[in-house]
């Protein structure tokens, strides 16, 4: 049984995956963090919808199909836990950022598809995310999209993404 917030929490994976800013103002609090945005792009950094947003849009930039299959969301007062797969298909580099918002790796397309295992963390205020975090299968989606081990050819690609994320 799902509670309003275990839907708003489901409902904002639903927008990552397919939605905008606008269909994010509704179920992301103004203060809203994403913990997880230490290893994106500065605009993902911020606060808010906005910042979520741009979450979205760095995920789908590398991930056509993107998708999110909720297995079990529960519910501990202000706390949500949703465990889920995420799917999808490279279409595009993959790049992580470090700590100082500057380029660390970019993978190129692969144009492989991917199914993992994720569990999404939420904090909830006023019926919103306020705050997000999530333990995924990193390892599992580079061995499916053929990042490890990496061949020389990769590698080389590699090193070349990483020119192109950098100008």
């Amino acid at each position: 049984m799902h509670t309003i917030d275990t839907d708003a929490c489901i409902r904002s994976m639903t927008v990552m995956a397919s939605g905008d800013l606008d269909d994010l103002i509704p179920v992301v609090h103004p203060q809203a963090v994403n913990r997880e945005a230490k290893d994106e792009p500065p605009a993902c950094r911020g606060q808010g919808p906005a910042a979520f947003a741009a979450t979205a849009q760095w995920l789908r930039a590398a991930f056509a199909d993107l998708a999110f299959d909720v297995h079990d969301a529960v519910a501990d007062g202000e706390l949500i836990a949703v465990h889920c797969t995420m799917s999808g298909r490279q279409v595009g580099p993959f790049v992580s950022y470090d700590e100082r918002g500057e380029v660390a790796q970019a993978f190129p397309p692969t144009g492989r598809t991917f199914a993992i295992t994720q569990t999404h963390w939420f904090r909830m205020r006023d019926g919103q995310v306020v705050e997000h975090w999530a333990n995924r299968d990193d390892l599992g989606l580079a061995a499916q999209l053929g990042w490890v081990p990496p061949t020389p050819v990769y590698l080389w690609r590699m090193a070349r993404a990483r020119r192109a994320a950098r100008r």
